[in-house]
């Protein structure tokens, strides 16, 4: 091999190593209702650990008894809680006409603030609002913001994010419109919850995370589908239609580096650790 040969070949390979992107900084979690089996909460969160997940994302409960139980769990196993999900926003939508009903979710939300605060979780994840033959998307956008404003200084007492979710409620079904949403705020406490599988309906994963961008992801969920007659087939990671190298890509253009959790059918230990290989592929780019 020549001196000019042997340099062009190390600088291809130099580029070309330059080139694949290596694991990105990513923690991965799992919900707490995935966890199949164990007879206590603290036995459900040292199934995860040993599954491999370095945190759990756990419902909001209806009194701080049961938060103070959920986190002892937590406390005992040495796997802390990332985030809250409020598990009110669908029965009692932020959009709905009737101010008595969206208030229950105004109120779940400063109890879910505050269980969060309680856990050392960073985010609470909100479905902003629902449209459906009743509500108009200009209502729903109308009536959710000023009430999630109301929330703000909640969460800033708290230093919690409320992160709002895009999810199959027919609102904000652009990145461009999620970005704007988030952004009249004027706020660092309102930022977005992306989920890279519910967008797959109406768009691309990679557009909406390098539309949004570092500053208004707060944190990410993990989930794939099929599509076959136009029904949505919840399937594993990397068994459906999902392009995760595209995601891997666009994650890692903008410098994520917060919790991706996993949001799947419940199982046993085995089918929990086959799950956490399979985000280390994502993540990893494989």
């Amino acid at each position: 091999m020549t001196r000019r040969v042997f340099a062009q070949t190390t600088s291809a390979a130099a580029a070309a190593a330059a080139a694949t992107p290596g694991k990105l900084p990513i923690k991965k979690a799992v919900l707490l209702s995935m966890i199949e089996g164990g007879g206590s909460l603290k036995e459900k969160f040292e199934i995860a650990k040993e599954a491999g997940f370095d945190a759990m994302e756990v419902g909001n409960v209806p009194t701080m008894q049961e938060a103070e139980e959920i986190k002892k769990a937590s406390d005992d196993a040495k796997l802390p809680i990332h985030g809250i999900m409020n598990m009110e926003h669908w029965k009692s939508p932020l959009s709905s006409p009737d101010p008595a009903v969206a208030q229950k979710t105004v109120d779940s939300m400063k109890s879910s603030l505050q269980q969060a605060k309680l856990f050392g979780a960073s985010t609470v994840l909100l479905v902003p609002a629902v449209v459906n033959p009743e509500v108009r998307y200009e209502e729903a956008w109308k009536r959710s913001q000023p009430l999630i404003k109301s929330l703000i200084p909640e969460a800033e007492k708290n230093k919690v994010i409320i992160a709002v979710e895009n999810v199959w409620n027919k609102f904000l079904l652009s990145p461009m419109e999620m970005a704007h949403y988030v952004d009249q705020f004027k706020s660092p406490w309102v930022r977005s919850y992306f989920d890279v599988g519910n967008v797959l309906l109406y768009g691309y994963p990679q557009d909406w995370i390098r539309t949004l961008g570092k500053n208004r992801i707060a944190k990410v969920h993990l989930k794939d589908f099929k599509f076959a007659k136009r029904q949505a087939e919840f399937v594993n990671l990397r068994d459906g239609e999902l392009g995760w190298k595209e995601v891997h890509k666009a994650l890692g253009e903008i410098g994520y580096n917060g919790y991706a959790t996993v949001e799947l059918s419940k199982g046993d230990l085995a089918y929990l650790k086959d799950v956490a290989h399979r985000v280390d592929l994502i993540l990893e780019g494989a």
